[in-house]
């Protein structure tokens, strides 16, 4: 059964409490060479931060995780009371200090006290259930991150393979036109041999073995095999699915390789611009593929 590509493009989140206590979670995820994760959270869940990361790790491979983890209480009571008087008193005895040393009016709101450095400390209990609630949250935040990302890598996926089907149809002008090329390099050459022959003493047989010579040098079919045997190296991975992003940045900078060099060597037009729009197929192929976990 083919595995499920995923984006590192993505957004989860999950609530969890209990009737007086919700702790929501929020993932919010974009692509990176390999795995970073920070968290934006009260210092009350510091002692789950540990099992948090744990949690991301072993579900994801790679990507830059921004993790926000915030709580608020349920109770029919308002939030004012749990403002803790002697922390707000200390504060504007400091604020209404440096503002008269200074000669500034102080401005200040009754929500502003509403942040959680404000609060009242919080009992043992208490953040023992808001830290079970923390990962029970991250736990669903995570199932819907890893959906969303399948869904973001299918559409990549889906990308990746429309610009795949114009590579190969650039491609298949190249391969029509590949004896055509040498032919005609052949053609060219023989007609400057009669031309040169009256004018000048020319060895024919050593003559053809350089045009023999010239004509492998410029020959492109070991660069169009070698072409074919990537595309199918790419149909397998999207096909079988999984961790594919770093081995479809490796292919195409083998496709590159290939097309530059068959592009280097041919001297028809038809090939020359073929080249150029397969060139500009691979590119966009390579920026859906970056974004791939």
């Amino acid at each position: 059964m083919a595995k499920n590509i995923y984006s590192m493009t993505g957004f989860g989140k999950a609530e969890a409490g209990s009737e007086s206590l919700q702790v929501t979670v929020e993932i919010k995820t974009v692509n990176h060479r390999f795995k970073d994760i920070r968290f934006k959270m009260s210092s009350l869940f510091n002692s789950v931060e540990l099992e948090m990361r744990n949690l991301i790790s072993q579900n994801f491979k790679r990507g830059s995780f921004d993790i926000n983890v915030s709580y608020k209480r349920l109770e029919t009571k308002s939030r004012f009371d749990d403002i803790d008087t002697e922390k707000v008193n200390a504060f504007i005895s400091s604020m209404k200090h440096l503002a008269d040393k200074n000669d500034v009016q102080l401005d200040i709101k009754p929500t502003d006290f509403l942040r959680n450095e404000f609060m009242k400390e919080v009992d043992e209990s208490s953040i023992d259930e808001m830290n079970k609630f923390a990962i029970d949250a991250l736990k669903g935040a995570i199932e819907n991150l890893k959906e969303s990302r399948k869904v973001e890598g299918q559409k990549m996926v889906d990308v990746i393979k429309k610009h795949q089907q114009s590579y190969e149809e650039f491609f298949n002008i190249v391969n029509d036109k590949s004896d055509e090329f040498q032919a005609a390099v052949k053609e060219r050459l023989e007609k400057r041999f009669d031309e040169y022959k009256t004018a000048m003493p020319i060895d024919e047989p050593r003559f053809m073995q350089e045009v023999i010579f010239y004509l492998e040098k410029m020959d492109i079919h070991e660069e169009i095999n070698r072409i074919n045997a990537h595309l199918s190296k790419l149909n397998d991975l999207l096909t079988k699915g999984g961790e594919v992003g770093r081995q479809i940045d490796f292919l195409i900078q083998e496709l590159n390789r290939e097309t530059n060099t068959t592009g280097s060597k041919s001297t028809l037009q038809e090939i020359s611009e073929a080249v150029v729009q397969m060139k500009v197929q691979l590119e966009k192929i390579r920026e859906q593929g970056l974004n791939l976990e």
